[in-house]
């Protein structure tokens, strides 16, 4: 379940010639390039774009759309699960624009996931963590509406989705440094802001890394009686609920005292 494919398939499905409005909007130079964006827009699985992201950057490499048809590739290759090339992408994405906040976003997110705490590389990712994280929110809280057929609710929604993945990055971060107050305090304002299940084990994860099991189990027990709810994510929330129950059972003390409030999941 990933929020930033959520926000792209928003943003295909109303896309318009022109997106990621700005003072001056991007446009294409000829009609060759008006239908390899087309093309890339309408394609229907990851590989279709990769492929058709290709072909607009190869024949038209002085597009004004190249920072948008690089973080179009990084989220295909994302879909693929292939995370070494959405870096790439992401962070060409980037170079191309250092406004373009999805990227910055995603490259936030990817990066906080895959580092541990053992990493010897361990500082170095978390400090580009948090500057994408945060520089990403920033530049997305001032965005204007990328398209005008976007309803304000569908806009503001989409917004949420985006800083919803900068406060999931910084709370990952935090649990890399085991910094257990931090995590928990960002992987809420992260469901507060756009509620997913992934997001909810994860804060349980925290909250047992901050031996408060008694706040994880309530919150894993929620996700697992969640409809539909994906095999892989419901193996990954039993997972952390008997890990939640072996903490309870070797006695990790209470954490009514001094817990955070409990975060009131939205239904989507």
């Amino acid at each position: 379940m990933k929020r930033v494919w959520t926000i792209s398939t928003l943003a295909l499905a109303l896309a318009a010639p022109v997106l990621w409005a700005q003072q001056k909007p991007p446009a294409p130079k000829s009609q060759g390039e008006t239908e390899a964006l087309r093309a890339m827009f309408g394609a229907q699985d990851p590989d279709a774009r990769i492929k058709a992201c290709e072909n607009l950057l190869t024949k038209y490499a002085d597009t004004e759309f190249k920072a948008l048809a690089l973080y179009f590739e990084a989220t295909a290759y994302e879909q693929k699960n292939d995370y070494e090339k959405m870096v790439v992408f992401a962070e060409r994405s980037v170079q191309a624009d250092p406004k373009e906040y999805p990227a910055l976003l995603m490259l936030a997110k990817g990066i906080a996931q895959r580092t541990r705490e053992f990493d010897l590389d361990r500082e170095e990712k978390l400090t580009k963590v948090e500057k994408y994280a945060k520089d990403g929110m920033e530049l997305a809280k001032a965005a204007p509406k990328p398209n005008p057929q976007l309803t304000d609710q569908q806009w503001d929604q989409a917004k949420n989705e985006y800083l919803a993945q900068g406060h999931e990055a910084l709370g990952y971060a935090a649990m890399a440094r085991k910094n257990s107050d931090v995590a928990i305090a960002e992987l809420k304002q992260a469901l507060e802001l756009a509620p997913d299940p992934v997001t909810m084990v994860r804060l349980a994860a925290a909250y047992d890394q901050a031996k408060k099991p008694d706040d994880a189990i309530p919150l894993l027990e929620k996700v697992m009686a969640m409809p539909d709810l994906h095999p892989s994510i419901r193996q990954f929330a039993q997972a952390e609920r008997v890990r939640a129950l072996q903490l309870k059972s070797a006695g990790a003390p209470p954490a009514s005292a001094t817990a955070p409030p409990q975060v009131e999941i939205k239904k989507q």
